[in-house]
């Protein structure tokens, strides 16, 4: 019996981007744990560094949902890294302040991941890395900006 050949006449998109978003992850998590860190305690120190912001933001920023943002933010108060305070512009407010140990560990996790990202794309010549990022921009601010609303929506890949 022959096999039937594929009458797919466009690259599977789908797959290349999942693909590569999977072994990515993988990478990055793998990395991070030799420091303590997963990929969200990386994302939420970062952040609250940059300026003050309350769970709420940081968990849109880091696409999480409110469980698995106050379980990030438990750990990282555990283990010395955060901690819940009072915002000083909004005192109703709670923000996630980092501390000096968090901090340090901020600019380590920073330096792995941007190593993570640096070693995947050093395997394309430059003129194909700087496409690849420049395409991914446009995509990310564009075609596929937003996710199609659908009565049974597409589930994210837990990391």
């Amino acid at each position: 019996m022959t096999a039937m050949a594929s009458s797919r006449t466009e690259p599977d998109l789908s797959f290349l981007l999942d693909h590569t978003s999977h072994v990515l992850r993988t990478r990055m998590a793998a990395a991070l744990a030799e420091i303590g860190l997963t990929a969200r305690m990386h994302c939420v120190l970062v952040h609250a560094l940059e300026e003050e912001r309350t769970q709420i933001q940081l968990a849109e920023i880091g696409d999480m949902d409110k469980t698995t943002m106050v379980v990030t933010v438990d750990a990282l108060e555990k283990a010395g890294l955060a901690e819940r305070r009072p915002s000083s512009t909004d005192r109703r407010a709670r923000i996630i302040a980092v501390t000096d140990k968090g901090a340090a560990l901020a600019a380590e996790s920073t330096r792995i991941v941007d190593g993570v990202h640096a070693d995947a794309l050093g395997s394309l010549a430059a003129p194909q890395r700087e496409a690849l990022l420049s395409g991914l921009k446009l995509l990310v601010e564009g075609a596929l900006e937003l996710p199609s609303e659908g009565p049974r929506p597409a589930r994210r890949a837990r990391q």
